[in-house]
Parts: C-alpha cells; structure tokens; sequence
C-alpha cells in the first residue's frame, strides 16, 4: 500500500488535538501514513503556552475546567479517547501513575501538588500538561502511523507535481501529500502608524508598545515613576499589570491580616488587598472601549440544574434559514440570544432565590416563552417578577456600562469604575449571586451553539464582520475574564495610586513631529469626559488583530504572497472594502485561494481563519466545540487523502 503523508505548519494545542483525532479516526490496518508536525516553540504547547515565560502569568480557566481528551459528551463521528484533565494528570503525576522526566523543576511540582479544582493553574504548568499530551499521542499512535517533528519555522508552501513541498527556516524541505495550517497567534507587521509613535515616543525618551503577546514584549524601557498610557483592559493588560507590579517585586497582602504580627503575604482570598511596593513601578493611565476591564470568572454554582437551551435551537434555526436566504445577527439572532439568556438567569433567579422574585417559575416560564423578546409584553412580564431592576437582564447595558454617563472629572471616573469592579467581584464571587453563573453558562452554550447550527455562509456580510469582531468581544467580556484575585490586584494597585482610570471610548493623539520641545507623545481622553493626561509613553495592552496579508509569521504571509489564500473581505453598502483580516476557509477547513477555488488538500484551523472560532481548550463533559470541529477536520483530511476513517459512531 501506498504510504500517504500530512504536515501540520504550527504544533501548539489546535495541532495536538487534531493530530489525535487523526489517530482516533485512521484504522489500524489502513496504509501507512507519516505526519509532520512543524513548531518553532514546543510542541503541543506552541508559542502562547509555552514554559519560556514568566511563572506569574496564569490561564483564566481553572484547573477542573481543562482538557484535552475527548469524552463520551462529545458529538462528533470519531470515536471518543478518554484521558486525564489537567487536574487529573497533576493527581496521577503526584501518584507516580504518569511519569514525566521534564518535570525537573521543584516550583512546578509544587504547583502540581498544590493545585486544586478551583485552582487557576501558571502557563508554566500547562506548557507540561500540553506538551504530555502531544508526545503520548504521538507514542499511542498505531503503527501505521508516524508522527515526525521538525523544531523550527515554515517559511513556504509550495505546489508539486505529487503535492507540496515544504520549506523550513533551516533549508530543510517535507514533501507532503496535504497540509494543515495551525499557526496560532501571530504578530503582525509594523504600520507606519506604529512606526511613526515608536519615534515619537522615543525622541521623548518614552515607549511605545504595538499590540503584541504581553509576554514577548521587553518592558525594561518603562522606567519607575513613568506615567505610561495603556488603551486595553482585556487580558493582555491583567498580563501587563502583572509584570510591571509582581513581576517587579511588589507583592500584595490581604488588608488587616497578619500572623505573628506580621503581614501575611501572598494570599489571594480572603478579603481586599493592599499593595507593597518594591520602588520600581511606574504610573499606568488606563482606558478601553468599554473603560473597565473584562468580568471575573465567577466562583458561584447554581442553585438549581441547567436546563437545555430553549431558544438558539436546531429546529429554530432551521425554520430561519427556511425564511431567509441569508440571516442578519442583529435582526435574526440577537433577539433569540438574549431571550436565552435571560430565560436562563430568570430560571436561576425565580427558582432558586424566590425571595427576589413575585411570581412562581411554572407562571412565568410559559408567558416568557410565548412572548416576543423586545415587546411590550415580555417588558411587563419581567417587571412583574423580578421587580429589582438590578436583577433583569439587559445585555446592552452589560457591553456597554458607561454608556449613558458623563463624567465630570478624573475622580468621578475613579469612583464609578471603583464600584463597578467592587460590585463585578460581589457578583461573581460571593454565593446569593449564582444568576451570574446561570448567565455565564447560558452564554458559554449560546455562543457555541451559534456555532455549530449557523454555517458562516448563510449570515450577511455586515454578520461575516460582527461574528468575529463584536460578537467574539462581547462573550470574552462576560465569558472570558480573569480570576478574581487579578481584580482585587487591580484595585490594590489603585488604591496604591499607581492605576488611574481614564474611562471608556479614548481618543488618543500622538504630538506632531514639528511641535514644540517638551511637548508630551501622546494625549488621552475620554468622550465620556474626566480624562485628560498626557505623556511619553503608550501601550497597546491587546493581542495583534488577526491579518494574512500583514503577518509577520512567514509561512501565513507567504500564502497571500503567493495567492494560495486570500483574506477575507466585504464591500460595505458604500462600496468601502472591509477586512476581518481572517485566511478564508470553507466550513470544512478547506483554504480558498485567491481565484475562489476550494484547494483540496490544504486546510486551516483556528482563530486566524474565517470559521467560527471554538476556543483552544475544552471543558470536561460539555460536548466541547473544539472536538467536535477538530474531529471533523481529521476525518476530512483522511478522506481528502483518499484513506479511510473508522466507522461513524
């Protein structure tokens, strides 16, 4: 039999969870098939989770919540292997049931012992757990299958009379039958614009920061005492407030306590937090669109059992797509999505603390699903059994909280993001708020559901552009936050008066190349008023935004270089063209070239494409996305092949 051959170009976690699902799907007498794995980082933990970067930083998903394996919840043709989640593998490394030889550094085996359910594991220990689960897919693989790895970067992919041929940064070249793009985050290439505020900062003795991986970006430059401006209260800037506080030698102490009269350090529970300095912090201006940073991860459970969706629904969807040739997410969705989640939390509110409600759930359950959301009908409904306004759902408010403020001055800004943060932590933390955990998981389904029913080619262009721009925004807002203890570090530091907030909706100006010396870099403000300050420095505290045709990774460039993929674009109703910036792909993963042909044996996965995007890691017994798409991809990679897949399960 003839011997068939695939190359993965990047072998972070998307690569590791497909090349599984291949092997789950080949059979065990089919021919021989070799696949490549190409990764310039570590393999199977790829650039982001690797162990090279600061052990401060953590996931924002806890330890109960990771997996790699597959489950008998997961819907997908491929059969099902089981396997230890992250939690389960520290237990087992504990046991001496897995033995893992890298495993030599006696802080990690202490996160391993110490790590708990609830536990927010580093980067650093899930670069291990990722990297176990490449290599013991790889050695569990059957004979028929040879995974091969290849330390280093693709610089090109090219077209051959028997497939293609890969090229490594090392001059070494694979021969391949197909090729699977799982490149990850990538950087982007400077603009002029950026270039232009590097020299402005600099000719001020200042620094300027594009959006870039928090980790990968050398701080030394922000000097103590600087006033920095940072635009960006996601993720990256949590990573950020981490490195130049923590990362710099300032701790933080549970405020009141002590031991032996003393300051009882490194507690993260428990109560606010005050801030030691260590004489090397600088002063952080921070703003964002929405002016406050993403909602914790909530600590709640629920008080009654979840219930299926009711309104985001196979049979919902399809009597959609009977009525419309093609759907508009506002006008077709939205309104479906917010009567989910409201169904959900009202669910929560009424069954679980009826004290808050007036009506019993048997009432109200019928009249909510009879009634159209947005009428009249369904407002007074609501008024009606939840008549704290606190308690309703309004999604618009929750995306845009300081929408209908103005603010006089900086202190008013101060004082409303205070409360707004201090009453985010009461609400996901303490346990008479489980409606914020009824509203999490109700998004978590809804956002990954749309997914599944609603393929990308049957919503509008104006929909094409908000499913990966606002739409993947707004869940990682609610759905996407860091641990709590990372926003009582940050009123810490404000208390400490080394955070200022500046609000939502920032202008920022950079000082033309003629003005005046002394003349400050840049200036911020806020539209919402209170917000006005000036200096040398500006971070981009937020991940590149996704681009083909300005990637700084080689071998995604290459593809647009060459017209061997496109990205994607829409003509505006005013004949403006619009980017997402995303490589174009079929449903199926398949990679469109520039002339709008399907290429057969190319296929792409993950954030960087135009599919929907599923996340990289799944939870345990949730019929995870990621599975199901990634087992759908390696059955049609097999079959592209012209090999064989086991049977459907």
């Amino acid at each position: 039999m003839d011997s068939r051959s695939v190359t993965f170009v990047g072998g972070g976690p998307r690569a590791a969870m497909v090349l599984e699902r291949i092997t789950a799907n080949y059979p065990d007498d089919a021919a021989p098939l070799t696949v490549h794995v190409v990764e310039p980082f570590e393999l199977g933990a790829g650039r982001i989770w690797r162990y090279d970067q600061s052990p401060l930083l953590k996931l924002n998903s806890m330890a109960q919540d990771i997996t790699m394996f597959t489950d008998a919840s997961v819907e997908c043709e491929g059969p099902a292997r089981e396997g230890p989640t992250l939690l389960e593998w520290c237990h087992a490394v504990i046991a001496g049931e897995i033995t893992d030889h890298r495993i030599t550094d006696p802080e990690i085996m202490r996160q391993v012992r110490e790590l708990g359910p609830e536990s927010f594991p580093t980067r650093q220990l899930q670069s291990f757990y990722l990297g176990w689960f490449y290599r013991r897919t790889a050695e569990l693989a059957a004979d028929n299958v040879r995974v091969k790895t290849h330390r280093g970067m693709v610089t090109s992919v090219t077209e051959s009379a028997n497939g293609h041929v890969v090229e490594l940064d090392s001059g070494d070249t694979i021969a391949t039958d197909a090729v699977v793009y799982t490149v990850g985050h990538t950087d982007s290439m400077g603009s002029n614009t950026q270039l232009s505020r590097e020299r402005t900062a600099g000719a001020r003795g200042g620094f300027y920061a594009p959006p870039a991986y928090t980790n990968d970006v050398d701080y030394s430059a922000v000097r103590p005492g600087d006033r920095v401006i940072v635009t960006g209260m996601g993720l990256a800037f949590i990573d950020l407030m981490v490195l130049l506080y923590e990362g710099r030698g300032g701790r933080f102490e549970t405020m009141g306590e002590r031991v032996d009269g003393q300051p009882r350090e490194g507690i993260r529970d428990g109560g606010p937090l005050s801030y030691v300095a260590c004489g090397q912090e600088p002063q952080l201006y921070v703003g964002s669109r929405r002016g406050v940073p993403y909602h914790s991860k909530i600590t709640s459970v629920l008080s009654v059992d979840s219930e299926p969706l009711q309104f985001i629904t196979p049979e919902t969807v399809t009597r959609l797509l009977e009525q419309h040739s093609t759907l508009n997410f506002h006008e077709h969705l939205w309104p479906l999505i917010n009567q989910e989640l409201g169904y959900h939390v009202y669910r929560e509110l009424i069954v679980g603390h009826p004290e808050r409600a007036r009506m019993s759930w048997e009432e109200f359950a019928p009249a909510y699903r009879a009634a159209h959301w947005g009428s009249n009908e369904l407002h007074q409904l609501v008024r009606k059994a939840i008549p704290d306004s606190r308690y309703r759902v309004d999604l618009a408010s929750i995306d845009r909280p300081f929408d209908d403020m103005f603010f006089e001055d900086t202190q008013q800004v101060q004082d409303a993001l205070v409360r707004y943060i201090e009453r985010d932590l009461t609400l996901r933390t303490h346990p008479d708020h489980s409606e914020t955990q009824a509203l999490f998981l109700a998004l978590l389904r809804t956002y990954m559901e749309i997914g599944r029913l609603v393929p990308l080619e049957h919503l509008d262009d104006e929909s094409q552009r908000l499913v990966p721009g606002w739409w993947h925004g707004f869940f990682s807002f609610v759905d996407s936050g860091p641990p709590a203890h990372r926003l009582q570090e940050l009123l810490a530091l404000h208390r400490a008066g080394f955070i200022t907030f500046l609000g939502p909706d920032l202008e920022i100006t950079t000082a033309h190349p003629d003005a005046p010396e002394g003349t400050p870099a840049f200036r911020a403000r806020s539209r919402a008023g209170g917000a006005d300050v000036s200096a040398n420095s500006w971070i981009e505290a937020r991940l590149p935004a996704p681009t083909v045709v300005s990637s700084a990774d080689p071998a995604l460039h290459q593809v647009h270089s060459s017209g061997a993929g496109v990205e994607q674009n829409f003509e505006t109703e005013d004949g403006a063209t619009v980017s997402t910036g995303k490589l174009v792909v079929e449903s199926t993963g398949h990679v469109v070239d520039r002339a709008g042909d399907v290429r057969p044996t190319v296929f792409a996965a993950g954030h960087f494409t135009s599919a929907w995007n599923v996340g990289a890691f799944a939870r345990p017994n949730s019929n995870s996305a990621p599975f199901r798409q990634c087992d759908a991809l390696a059955r049609t990679v097999l079959t592209a092949l012209g090999l064989p897949v086991v049977p459907a399960t």
